[in-house]
C-alpha cells in the first residue's frame, strides 16, 4: 500500500489523494465518513480530497438510498486516461517551448570617437536609409554630409532636418522638410543626431573638426528617445514662436519651461 501511495504522489497526487484512492480500491463503496476513518485522513479534509479525485476522474460518486458513497475508477481505465492527459500536456508544452525560440540578444551601444570616424558612421547610416531620416545638426556637419543626404533624397527617403544653428537660409546640406530653431542648450560643442528608418541612431557632441564623442546603436529606447527629441524640439519651438508674448500669460510651470525655450530661440538674433 505504501508503495502505491508513493507512486501516485510521483504522478502528481497529494498524499491524502493517494491514500483515499488506494483505500477505496481495497473497500468500496464508502461514505466520506467511512473513508476518512479507514484512510486516516482528517474528516474536515476528506470531502475536498474527494472533490479533487472526482475532477481527476479517479473517483466516482454513487448515490444510494443510504446516501452518497464513493467508488474508485478501475486502475487500468484511470491510468490510461491519466497517460493520455499527460501526453497531451507534454505535446502542448513542447509546442509552446519550441515556439519561443532563443531570446533576442540585447542591441549593443557602440562608442564613437574622433571627428572623421564619427562622420563616417553618419554617412554609412544615411546611405543605408530606405524610408525616413530625422537629423539635427549644425552647418559644418550639414556641409560634410551634403552628398549622402542628397543621395538619400534622390532615393525617395523622407528627410526631416532640424538646423540647430537657425541659419537665416538653407545651406547646401539641408534637405527635405527643414526647420530652423536654435533649441539646443548653449555649449561650445555642436550636436549631431541622426535617426535612420526609426531603427538606428548616431548621436554625439563635436568640437571643431577634430574632436567628437558619441554613440551608434539600434537599441529601441535610445532610437525612440533621439527621434522624439528632434520631433518634440520642432513642435515646441514652433509652439513658442506662435505664442509669442502670450507665453507670459500661461500658468507658472508651463510659463517657466516655455520661457526657457523662448530664450534659447532668441539667441538666433544675438549670434
Amino acid at each position: 500500500m505504501a508503495d502505491a501511495i508513493e507512486l501516485l504522489q510521483q504522478l502528481g497526487f497529494s498524499e491524502y489523494e493517494a491514500r483515499a484512492y488506494v483505500t477505496l480500491l481495497q473497500a468500496y463503496p464508502l461514505t466520506g465518513y467511512e473513508l476518512a476513518k479507514r484512510s486516516g485522513i482528517p474528516r474536515p479534509n476528506i470531502y475536498p480530497v474527494l472533490q479533487r479525485l472526482e475532477e481527476r476522474g479517479a473517483v466516482m460518486r454513487v448515490e444510494t438510498p443510504e446516501g452518497t458513497r464513493y467508488a474508485p475508477a478501475p486502475p487500468g481505465e484511470f491510468l490510461k486516461r491519466l497517460d493520455r492527459r499527460f501526453e497531451e500536456t507534454l505535446a502542448a508544452a513542447r509546442k509552446a517551448l519550441e515556439a519561443l525560440g532563443p531570446a533576442p540578444e540585447p542591441e549593443p551601444v557602440w562608442s564613437l570617437s574622433g571627428y572623421s570616424a564619427f562622420l563616417d558612421h553618419a554617412r554609412a547610416l544615411l546611405d543605408r536609409a530606405t524610408r525616413t531620416i530625422w537629423i539635427a545638426l549644425w552647418p559644418p556637419e550639414a556641409s560634410a554630409l551634403a552628398m549622402p543626404l542628397t543621395r538619400a533624397e534622390a532615393r525617395g527617403v523622407r528627410i526631416t532636418t532640424l538646423c540647430l544653428a537657425a541659419c537665416a537660409s538653407a545651406c547646401e546640406g539641408c534637405r527635405g522638410e527643414l526647420h530652423r530653431y536654435r533649441i539646443a542648450p548653449a555649449s561650445a560643442a555642436r550636436w549631431l543626431i541622426l535617426v535612420a528608418d526609426e531603427e538606428e541612431v548616431v548621436a554625439g557632441e563635436l568640437r571643431g573638426e577634430t574632436e567628437a564623442h558619441g554613440l551608434r546603436t539600434r537599441q529601441r529606447m535610445l532610437v525612440d528617445l533621439m527621434q522624439d527629441y528632434i520631433r518634440h524640439s520642432i513642435a515646441l519651438a514652433a509652439t513658442v514662436q506662435e505664442l509669442g508674448d502670450e507665453v507670459r500669460r500661461l500658468r507658472p510651470p508651463a510659463r517657466r519651461l516655455l520661457t526657457t525655450v523662448r530664450r534659447r530661440l532668441a539667441r538666433k538674433s544675438a549670434s
